[in-house]
């Protein structure tokens, strides 16, 4: 008997050393393997910095989702050229579900089609689902002499490329909604890009640019002071963060509407079973009710796509976005 056991113990052993040995090979974990992960701290990577929208959604996501994992989770902020310094971070690390990207839409359906050369693509990336959406609240510094979003339309185009319009960088979310902005009412406004949403409404609180389009749980907070006026939100309906805020249309640009979005993205190559550990971990999260009223307190919507959609997705957004960019001549070296 014992040499029975002896010899099916060592089967056992060798069929495991045979299971991590091919899934090392082939680059897919064996259901041992997936069972250990995380076994080390996971960073989320944020390509923007610290004090904006995907900052924010990211650290609350880290600290639910590190509960779930039983390891820290952290917060690592890569601001610069839209995204691309992050982006280019995250795509380059081990494909072992350790590292991890919060991304905004605009990297994957924008900045393909502004900057000449990316050191990233979609195919960089497994494309996990989309985390959270929400609305801009359109915004000016209380200097200028308007009141409202028809008053802000006249005013501009009684002083064509005068008005300056600060965002987070090129090809932010925040960026692409003011040119949207723009181009729905028919002015022309100076772009001024920044390293993130937190140095851009600074300057626009000092009055060096006027206006800005700006994701709204970041701007809300600013909103208490004397400096600075929201005129109108982008989402069909008002927002309960600005209840008395108007939306696009209702102050006066029908049809206009801007919903921004960020996304949950691993390196090309993790495995198809750590992907969806994250997913039902991710959706486990967004079902607490804690999390869901931060949300609610950010103004913004959980939205998760059905695994292997979000790149349809964005396929068809980019198409939107690579039109408006030619129209408006929109382009960085």
């Amino acid at each position: 008997m014992s040499h029975v056991n002896d010899t099916a113990i060592t089967r056992r052993r060798c069929l495991g050393v045979t299971c991590l040995s091919m899934a090392s090979l082939m680059g897919i974990p064996c259901a041992a393997q997936a069972l250990e992960w995380p076994d080390k701290p996971v960073k989320i990577i944020i390509p923007f910095s610290a004090g904006g929208a995907t900052d924010s959604l990211g650290r609350a996501l880290a600290l639910e989702l590190g509960k779930r994992w039983k390891q820290s989770v952290i917060v690592d902020n890569r601001p610069g050229a839209g995204g691309a310094l992050g982006a280019e971070a995250a795509a380059k690390s081990p494909p072992d579900g350790h590292t991890l990207l919060l991304a905004s839409g605009s990297m994957f359906t924008v900045n393909p089609f502004i900057y000449q050369k990316l050191p990233y693509s979609i195919d960089s990336f497994e494309m996990i689902t989309k985390v959270a959406s929400g609305p801009m609240v359109i915004t000016v510094n209380a200097a200028l002499p308007v009141k409202s979003l028809k008053e802000l339309i006249a005013w501009a185009k009684n002083h064509p490329g005068v008005l300056h319009f600060a965002s987070a960088g090129n090809g932010s979310q925040v960026h692409m909604a003011g040119e949207s902005f723009a181009d729905a009412a028919g002015i022309e406004m100076i772009h001024v890009p920044y390293k993130g949403e937190g140095p851009a409404y600074s300057d626009l609180m000092a009055g060096i640019c006027e206006v800005a389009v700006a994701n709204i749980n970041t701007m809300v907070p600013l909103l208490k002071g004397d400096r600075l006026r929201a005129l109108a939100v982008t989402s069909h309906e008002r927002s309960v963060l600005l209840p008395n805020i108007p939306t696009a249309a209702e102050a006066g640009l029908p049809g206009f509407d801007f919903i921004s979005w960020f996304g949950l993205m691993a390196p090309a190559g993790t495995a198809k079973s750590l992907r969806h550990r994250i997913y039902e971990d991710l959706r486990s999260a967004l079902d607490q009710p804690g999390l869901k009223r931060y949300f609610q307190d950010l103004g913004m919507t959980p939205v998760l796509s059905e695994p292997g959609t979000l790149a349809q997705d964005i396929a068809r957004e980019q198409a939107h976005w690579k039109t408006l960019i030619a129209k408006r001549g929109i382009h960085v070296k």
